[in-house]
């Protein structure tokens, strides 16, 4: 994170001495102050700079604070705090009616004079900042609507997109669950040579071996299979290493030869694909557990891509968080509520484990929140960890279930691993498989 800069003030006061002290108190507290005699010299002064904050006095000949602040447009100008001698409570509420930020009495007190013009050039900052986010992403089409940030990672990704979508070749996409692997194939469709042909995406843990020739390749004289209605477009097999065995063959053969067999014809049918595989594993573990076929393997990684986990762009969280926001806004029919010091801080202290699908859903609690007029990013964030164990798949729910029942076997019976099998009811050869393959570690489970 960059250091933040100091904060800029404007102050206006026709007192001479009272214009110097408080430029002194400023100037030693770290801020950067410029200081005005008049109120009517302000807007002129508003035209070439940007101050933080106002801090005005309130009876000055001429122009008072109060008709400074009237002037003002609250949509674009920053904040105003008021100072006076003469205050009394009337005037300070109609102040804050009128839109100022505070009301200071003279004489101030320096530590609390501090706090609220600390507080309102944040707040001011926080409004620029997203005003400034939101006319980004109002100008933002294409693929950084899609792949949308900043960091050197996604930017790099972006341009290998671009530089791939004009091409066939095969794309293995790799990454966490959450980071977009879907979006990416999509991607790489859509800009592609022929973005109206179709987009067939298939769950590749979902496919079974004994369906998958009449889901796939049709029957002859019945109906046409998925693969031969999607031809000329692009193929996206998600989950690639969880394929059956005997589905990875077939599809093997699909993409080697360019044809199927329909179920019941005598003669091939040709199809044409792009292949876009996805997966959240290591494929050469995969491959050398013999859970994926090398030789599917090199027919689906020419191109690796690499997704980066959220917890990896911690730069784009804002970024990303405000279009969230904002999309689910226009979806529920509300304004966007702001993000402030706090949200900040929950955005960049949370892990992300589900990643931008995570950000996205808490997003939409955020806006659900906002509706019953209340809510936060932390509540938000804490609404959803009750749900960050529950795995994505089938996969890996039972993975998840296997662990804990073999990791319980093993400690219920002090490591006797023949003991902690006959209570599991598997062989011991099958429990050692299956604490290799779920990457259960023995020593630290007892």
């Amino acid at each position: 994170m960059t250091q933040q800069q100091p904060f800029k003030i404007l102050v206006v006061d026709d007192d001479k001495s009272m214009r110097q002290s408080l430029i002194e108190l400023l100037e030693a507290a770290g801020w950067i102050v410029s200081a005005l005699s008049r109120a009517t010299q302000v807007m002129e002064y508003l035209a070439s700079a940007s101050p933080d904050v106002i801090l005005s006095d309130v009876r000055m000949p001429g122009m008072s604070g109060l008709e400074l602040l009237a002037s003002l447009d609250r949509q674009v100008a920053p904040p105003v705090v008021l100072i006076s001698a003469h205050g009394d409570i009337p005037m300070a509420v109609q102040a804050i009616q009128d839109g100022a930020y505070g009301f200071i009495e003279k004489p101030y007190e320096p530590r609390r004079l501090l706090t609220v013009l600390r507080h309102a050039a944040e707040q001011n900052r926080m409004r620029r900042s997203n005003a400034h986010l939101k006319d980004r992403l109002f100008k933002l089409s294409g693929l950084d609507r899609i792949l949308l940030g900043q960091t050197d990672a996604i930017t790099d990704l972006r341009q290998e997109v671009l530089d791939l979508a004009d091409t066939s070749v095969a794309v293995l996409l790799q990454g966490d669950t959450g980071t977009g692997k879907e979006l990416v194939a999509h991607a790489l469709h859509d800009l592609g040579r022929s973005p109206e042909a179709p987009f067939l995406a298939l769950n590749c843990a979902a496919l079974s071996a004994d369906t998958f020739e009449v889901e796939m390749f049709g029957v002859a004289g019945e109906s046409d299979g998925r693969l031969v209605a999607a031809s000329g477009g692009t193929l996206f097999l998600d989950e690639i290493c969880s394929c059956p065995p005997a589905a990875q063959a077939k599809l093997l053969r699909v993409i080697e030869d360019q044809q199927v067999l329909p179920v019941g014809a005598v003669s091939p049918v040709p199809v044409s694909f792009r292949v876009v595989s996805a997966t959240n594993e290591d494929v050469v573990l995969a491959a050398e557990e013999g859970r994926l076929r090398q030789d599917l393997l090199f027919r689906l990684n020419t191109v690796v891509l690499s997704l980066p986990p959220l917890r990896q762009r911690r730069d784009d969280m804002v970024l990303l968080a405000t279009h969230f926001l904002n999309e689910y806004a226009q979806v529920y029919e509300i304004d966007a509520p702001e993000l402030d010091q706090d949200d900040l801080a929950a955005l960049l202290a949370h892990d992300w484990p589900g990643n931008v699908r995570e950000l996205r859903h808490v997003c939409e609690r955020r806006i659900l929140a906002a509706r019953r007029g209340g809510g936060s990013v932390a509540q938000a964030i804490q609404s959803d960890q009750q749900f960050d164990e529950v795995p994505d798949t089938l996969r890996e729910a039972v993975a998840a279930f296997e662990r804990e029942l073999i990791g319980k076997a093993i400690k219920a019976h002090k490591g006797r691993m023949d003991a902690a099998a006959e209570a599991l009811g598997i062989g011991r050869r099958t429990l050692n498989e299956k604490i290799v393959k779920l990457g259960l570690d023995k020593e630290a489970l007892l």
